[in-house]
């Protein structure tokens, strides 16, 4: 569904990915973790085309990615045009809510179906409640996101985003910025849709018991390169790199 090759990503002189291979198979739920800095969240900006990659190509469901058929069988970084007909496959979850703060909940979780996919208000609206009954938001559609707390407003995001109805869903930190007692009600609802659904997850967290659970791959991500990658269980339980060791000494 998604494979990296040969990415890399500079900031000036610094580079955050260098040479980074991997893929994500369709219906697949991969976790990263490992330092701040690493490099984790740039690949989640590079698939959301926030950032464009230094060098290398990105493919997702077989197609270029980040560049386009440039004629003579060869590839040329892609335009924005390009770009916005394939993001459409691609929801995120930002750390941040980012929700329209002067429209109610149901109209941030349909703006963008109307708009994007031409979805009637009706069908859209339909869709929105059966998403905010699913994140435990029923009986919030009326409401605007300065009623509601933290932890429900970062529900509202991930119903904003399956909305979509995307192929792919990227969570970058969800539960960073929440109060501690909101974390659990957030991570329940992301298990509930990563073990009712299809969708494929690539996920960035520091909650290794999220990782744990969620996970059918955890890749332990530093300096630009994943150090290793396996099981949730084989890699909590048994990791073979030092760094990894020393990582999830510090953090379990």
């Amino acid at each position: 569904m998604v494979r990296f090759d040969q990415v890399v990503k500079r900031f000036g002189d610094h580079t955050v990915l260098d040479q980074l291979d991997f893929g994500l198979r369709r219906g697949e739920r991969v976790t990263l973790i490992g330092p701040s800095g690493s490099g984790k969240t740039t690949i989640l900006r590079l698939l959301m085309t926030l950032e464009r990659v230094t060098e290398g190509t990105i493919h997702v469901a077989g197609e270029p990615f980040s560049h386009m058929p440039g004629g003579r069988d060869r590839l040329v970084p892609a335009n924005e045009k390009y770009l916005r007909e394939r993001r459409r496959r691609i929801g995120m979850v930002f750390q941040q809510f980012n929700l329209f703060p002067n429209m109610k909940v149901l109209e941030n979780v349909t703006e963008a179906p109307v708009h994007v996919l031409g979805l009637s208000r009706d069908e859209a609206a339909e869709r929105g409640r059966e998403l905010l009954d699913l994140v435990g938001l029923a009986d919030k559609c009326d409401a605007h996101p300065t009623q509601l707390s933290g932890g429900q407003q970062q529900r509202v995001a991930i119903a904003r985003a399956l909305a979509m109805r995307p192929d792919i869903l990227l969570l970058d930190e969800v539960t960073s910025a929440l109060d501690p007692e909101l974390v659990a009600g957030v991570l329940d609802v992301l298990r509930d849709i990563a073990l009712s659904t299809d969708i494929t997850m690539l996920c960035v967290t520091h909650e290794m018991g999220f990782a744990r659970d969620v996970s059918d791959r955890v890749m332990m991500f530093d300096h630009g390169h994943v150090l290793e990658a396996g099981p949730p269980d084989q890699l909590f339980e048994a990791p073979e790199h030092t760094r990894t060791r020393e990582f999830l000494s510090a953090v379990l």
